[in-house]
């Protein structure tokens, strides 16, 4: 595949992302997610591996309900099988029943494969 067709199928895959967590689509978010899944960020700050079980759990169970997921900037990144996305954007919903709202700035590590096309396999989020 030639870069500008894995830059353009990353960012496909971004949105597709964002899309699946504002919708709690937990279907897709299985499939963008890796089984080897880290995340770095709130609410402790944390390096929690594993995550894409806690994230599914937490769509899946309605612990958390994303209720606006605005992008205000998006970067994407290819060297070879390897991407990274920079968002910046809005977010508001609710964690265990909990209202959240802030600005914030994701960096997500994918790596594409034949297989699956482009998954998470790391993410970090912090307030911008």
């Amino acid at each position: 595949m030639a870069d500008r067709t894995l830059i353009d199928a990353l960012h496909e895959a971004e949105q597709r992302l964002q899309a699946a967590q504002l919708s709690g689509d937990v279907e897709m978010l299985d499939r963008l997610l890796d089984e080897q899944l880290v995340f770095t960020g709130p609410p402790d700050g944390g390096c929690h591996p594993g995550a894409k079980q806690l994230d599914l759990h937490n769509h899946r169970s309605r612990t958390q309900i994303m209720t606006k997921l605005v992008q205000e900037d998006l970067t994407v990144i290819v060297e070879g099988s390897t991407g990274v996305t920079c968002f910046l954007g809005t977010l508001e919903g609710t964690f265990a029943g909990e209202p959240f709202a802030g600005r914030m700035r994701y960096t997500r590590t994918w790596v594409h494969t034949n297989e699956y096309g482009w998954r998470v396999l790391a993410a970090h989020a912090g307030p911008a």
